[in-house]
């Protein structure tokens, strides 16, 4: 008897058990037979019971490596008929799809955005010009002087340059958006209320603090009587706006080409509170943009009359109000494309 049953656990290892099964219903079949209530394991355990004491261990052992090969089988056949049905369901057209992954816009659009949003509230609208300019556009008519460190190579990228410095007439890369200043002021006589957002270019070296591309927003009001309280007040509503309501503002004497007076504005630092921390260096003030009344010259060489109409304009850089905003430590996060960095600004859509 002993001989006959392992010959039969040989026979049902051999041909029932390594016998592959491809469907859900072949798999439960194959539970129902081999470990059911009436299954084949059941009725050898019965038959096990009359086998004498000293044959049991070899008996014992046979069946339960039987009964392990089974409930591994199982295991196995039930793995490959779940992934067989999850990949036949990546390719049913008819499945229903799952919208919960949709794509988001860059930071850099989302700051960019807001800003825009913010100006537009009191009237300024939005001018877009071309990223490939020439000389006069970018300095000539923003009052940069023929030997400016601006039209050097080191900081502008220059397409086409000519040979002739007194009389430039060079092809480059836009390295400021005041050039859309100018061909708004060319076209549209005052009063004007625009700003300019958009991606500029200088020759510089990638770092964590600089890049070679970032982008602007630069704002332009012409009108009469405007003064230099119009743009503090002006700038003093973009910052609550954007920091909140409990920032506060400096402006401090610098110098642009194109704007006389000109400023630098400093926020009071939103991550201490104006108390001093790493990020404001100790100081409680961050630098966010230049700002200034409009040079005369400036105005004169657009066509505007500089003794009837006056003006301010300012510029801010688009990466460091998303570095302030948001913490962000590395520019070159910006243009790496890395999934991990821009899923942490979905929700801010």
């Amino acid at each position: 008897m002993k001989t006959e049953i392992l010959e039969y656990i040989k026979e049902i290892q051999e041909t029932h058990i390594e016998k592959f099964k491809d469907t859900a219903a072949e798999v439960e079949q194959f539970r129902i037979k081999f470990l059911g209530k009436n299954g084949v394991m059941n009725q050898l355990f019965e038959q096990f019971k009359s086998i004498p004491n000293d044959q049991k261990k070899e008996m014992g052992q046979a069946l339960n490596q039987l009964k392990t090969a089974a409930q591994q089988k199982i295991e196995e056949f039930k793995s490959y008929v779940e992934s067989k049905e999850e990949s036949s369901h990546l390719h049913d057209l008819t499945m229903p799809t799952d919208f919960s992954d949709l794509g988001s816009r860059h930071v850099l659009s989302v700051v960019m955005n807001e800003i825009s949003e913010i100006f537009s509230r009191i009237g300024f609208t939005v001018a877009d010009g071309p990223e490939i300019e020439d000389d006069y556009h970018v300095f000539t008519a923003l009052n940069f002087a023929l030997d400016h460190p601006a039209r050097d190579m080191q900081d502008t990228f220059f397409i086409e340059k000519e040979p002739d410095v007194n009389k430039p007439t060079d092809v480059l890369l836009r390295t400021h958006t005041s050039s859309v200043q100018v061909r708004v002021m060319e076209h549209q006589k005052p009063p004007i209320r625009v700003i300019m957002p958009g991606r500029v270019f200088r020759n510089e070296a990638i770092s964590a603090r600089a890049h070679c591309i970032f982008h602007q927003v630069e704002g332009l009001y012409i009108d009469k009587k405007v003064s230099f309280a119009d743009l503090k007040q002006t700038l003093l509503y973009f910052a609550k706006e954007m920091f909140g309501e409990q920032t506060q503002i400096r402006l401090r004497p610098s110098y642009f080409p194109f704007t006389e007076p000109s400023a630098e504005m400093d926020i009071s630092c939103n991550i201490c509170g104006g108390k001093g921390c790493n990020i404001c260096k100790g100081t409680g003030w961050l630098e966010i943009l230049g700002c200034g009344m409009v040079d005369p010259n400036v105005l004169e060489q657009s066509g505007i009359d500089s003794k009837e109409y006056s003006g301010f304009a300012f510029g801010m850089g688009v990466e460091r109000m998303a570095m302030l905003k948001y913490q962000i430590r590395d520019l070159r996060l910006y243009f790496e494309n890395d999934l991990r960095f821009l899923k942490q600004f979905e929700s801010i859509i």
